[in-house]
């Protein structure tokens, strides 16, 4: 084998064999591969793209490149994934409904990419708790409590930790068979027997318009499907945040208000929705329909929050986070409300300016080595279509400095289009399974 050879195939149109990919992938995870040759792969894939058959060795092989999880449960082992926006909090409720309904979810996730919070971020605003577990906790933990929430090892597919890197300073992040094979090579590597994955649309999200949210959606679905994971695609609206906060402690406190039948609203319907497409595709209940309702007895019941609580306390959080939660969460020094400066009713919310005024805060990551406040934020955002009279707040603004604050303000202001009339709301489910 040989990587020329094998970019010279790219080069020309053609989609290497399954041999070849896979020497490709073993060479990025052991150094074989350099990185101009595997930058040079990667805009090979942009430009000429794969077969569907390519598509799915490219995504076994770089699973192959390391270790690969296997589990011995008495039910099935499930997970979800999102391909990011703001204010989406799901994988924390929906992680221990899950498990409160018979499933387990070994749910290794990511951190803050660009505008979109992260999985991992969140749960580390909680005050002691780590998401660094060893292979043996984490399946310690999962078969104990039924849900944990982790990053991946760096024995879980390290090819693609490398080719990632490569295309995020190659220009090649955009590449549909390039985002298929890293998504779900980490998928795969954790054993799972289902997956559903919310693929989101609009402002918030990476895929602007619903045409290319079902282009990802179906190359996400049918590459899982070939590599034999049962995997369903819901579609879901990201035009506005999907919880009324933006940040880590925040969210966190989100979750816990429907984890503790505090609060409904978008959050909860998108993850009982997603919930029951995994409980049905998995024999745990007869259909969808059946799935949400069983997804809702376990919110409603506190068996969900009893198992959040179990998994804090295992991952070296509070004992009793899940009944004292607010007393854990840390709080940012200033808060302000941010005033509409007219009456009228909300047209527009960009997503993506709300999500980067919350990184510039300090809740997100510039640079790979910044660390993050989990205290920063927006909260109590308004929705779209909501009426507001002017000086009635539009969010709650949370900052550790006043300079923060102020250039915070001003990007939120520009973010949020008041006018007249009431605007086309889009449904929060597009699609609720391909």
């Amino acid at each position: 084998m040989d990587a020329r050879a094998i970019i010279a195939h790219l080069r020309r149109g053609e989609t290497p064999s399954r041999e070849e990919l896979a020497w490709f992938a073993k060479g990025l995870a052991d150094g074989t591969v350099s990185d101009a040759q595997a930058g040079a792969f990667a805009m090979g894939v942009c430009l000429r793209g794969l077969s569907e058959e390519g598509r799915v060795a490219l995504t076994l092989a770089m699973r192959d490149s390391g270790d690969r999880m296997a589990w011995d449960l008495p039910g099935p082992v499930l997970d979800k994934h999102s391909t990011g926006g703001v204010g989406d909090c799901v994988s924390l409720v929906l992680a221990p409904a899950l498990a409160a309904c018979g499933a387990y979810v070994p749910m290794i996730s990511g951190r803050g990419l660009g505008h979109t919070g992260g999985t991992l971020d969140k749960m580390e605003a909680i005050p002691g708790l780590s998401t660094n577990l060893t292979e043996e906790r984490f399946k310690e933990v999962v078969a104990d409590v039924g849900c944990a929430i982790v990053s991946a090892t760096a024995e879980i597919a390290p090819a693609d930790k490398r080719l990632y890197a490569i295309r995020d300073v190659t220009a090649t992040v955009e590449s549909l068979d390039l985002i298929t094979a890293s998504i779900l090579s980490k998928k795969l590597a954790a054993g799972l027997e289902g997956l559903v994955l919310d693929v989101k649309v609009g402002s918030g999200a990476f895929m602007k318009s619903v045409e290319d949210a079902q282009a990802l959606a179906d190359s996400l679905v049918s590459t899982a499907n070939l590599a034999g994971c049962p995997t369903s695609a819901v579609i879901s609206d990201m035009n506005q945040p999907l919880a009324a906060s933006l940040g880590n402690a925040l969210e966190v406190a989100e979750c816990m208000k429907v984890l503790c039948g505090q609060n409904g609203g978008p959050l909860a319907e998108l993850s009982v929705s997603l919930g029951g497409v995994l409980l049905a595709n998995a024999g745990l209940a007869a259909d969808a329909e059946e799935g949400v309702a069983r997804m809702l007895d376990a919110l409603s019941s506190g068996k969900a929050a009893e198992i959040f609580g179990r998994m804090v306390a295992a991952m070296g959080g509070p004992m009793r986070f899940t009944e004292e939660w607010q007393r854990f969460l840390p709080e940012a020094p200033i808060i302000r409300e941010i005033a509409a400066p007219q009456a009228g009713v909300v047209q527009a919310i960009d997503g993506e300016a709300l999500g980067l005024a919350v990184v510039g805060l300090g809740g997100g990551r510039q640079v790979e080595s910044d660390v993050i406040d989990p205290a920063v934020g927006l909260s109590d955002v308004v929705r779209l279509g909501e009426t507001v009279q002017a000086g009635q707040p539009l969010l709650r603004l949370h900052a550790a400095r006043e300079d923060a604050a102020a250039v915070a303000e001003a990007a939120v202001r520009k973010a949020i289009v008041i006018g007249e009339g009431m605007p086309d709301i889009p449904p929060l489910i597009h699609e609720r399974s391909r």
